[in-house]
């Protein structure tokens, strides 16, 4: 069961572009009050582009594809889970509510016929992978599902290398916007580089109009090279970052929102100003891909 928002269900009716925004972002990613008001700026940018939002949870056990200000409250300002789609049948056995991850977003996103989805940073196979096994559903569920997933790359406290050869293994395209290099969420570049880059929104739809259903692609889109962090700095911090995560003994789904919160710190807020900004940046970018998209269906 979804609970479609009149004004979302209206474009998907008659065809307007829309575009799903995680919730897990609001929840887990950034500190309160900052958070609530992001998820506005968030739809506040899609809406000045002509694009309606849909920002997706699960409120009481039913996933809501498109949020009112009672359930963006929820989201923003109340302690609740972090749902993967594994999670999304135990959240609606016992009505309880859970801000959804990329991959549950994506999937929810599938189901009500989006194809668009902006988001920070995909998830992807964590550092030490092949001790832990530790590896974000993200990968397995943009490869299964027809959404097309904007994001700065995946976070720069995973390994890029891993990530990469497992979307490739996965048969996930993965396109730079503008760029051959692949992001690394908070810096530009890695040092990974990419075969395909589409240079405009219109080009993303024609990639996806021919990859059909078939699965999902990934537009890695990077920061504005004003709002990047600075490559020592940042390399500084999340060594830092990673040292006390191991002493804290944090493991499994808690790593990355452990590692977040505490690289905010280290840095003095400004891994929080790059992670708003680059978010905002894929939110525009998706605004327009949206957009190319129903035009080309059109």
């Amino acid at each position: 069961m979804l609970k479609i928002h009149p004004e979302v269900l209206n474009a998907l009716q008659n065809n307007l572009p829309i575009v799903a925004l995680e919730s897990t972002i609001i929840s887990h990613g950034l500190p309160r009050p900052r958070n609530h008001q992001a998820a506005l700026d968030f739809e506040q940018i899609l809406r000045d582009k002509g694009v309606v939002p849909a920002t997706i949870a699960v409120i009481d056990g039913i996933p809501n594809i498109g949020l009112d200000e009672v359930a963006l409250d929820v989201i923003a300002n109340q302690d609740i889970a972090k749902a993967s789609v594994r999670d999304l049948p135990i959240l609606a056995a016992k009505g309880i509510s859970g801000a959804t991850t990329v991959a549950a977003t994506a999937f929810l996103a599938a189901q009500a016929g989006i194809r668009v989805f902006a988001t920070g940073g995909l998830g992807g196979v964590h550092r030490g992978a092949q001790d832990s096994f530790d590896e974000s559903a993200d990968l397995t569920v943009v490869s299964q599902v027809p959404v097309t997933v904007v994001s700065a790359g995946v976070k720069s406290v995973l390994d890029i290398a891993a990530t990469l050869e497992r979307l490739e293994t996965l048969s996930v395209p993965v396109i730079g916007y503008g760029t051959k290099i692949f992001p690394s969420f908070w810096l530009r570049e890695s040092d990974f580089t990419l075969e395909y880059q589409a240079d405009d929104a219109n080009e993303v739809a024609l990639i996806m109009a021919a990859r059909g259903d078939q699965g999902g692609i990934v537009v890695a889109n990077p920061v504005p090279a004003h709002q990047a962090w600075e490559r020592v700095e940042h390399d500084r911090v999340l060594a830092i970052a990673f040292e006390a995560a191991a002493k804290a003994g944090v493991t499994g789904k808690a790593v990355t929102p452990f590692l977040l919160q505490y690289i905010v710190q280290a840095s003095g807020g400004v891994s929080l100003e790059v992670n708003l900004n680059l978010a905002k940046n894929n939110v525009s970018v998706a605004a327009d891909i949206a957009t190319a998209w129903c035009r080309l269906q059109g």
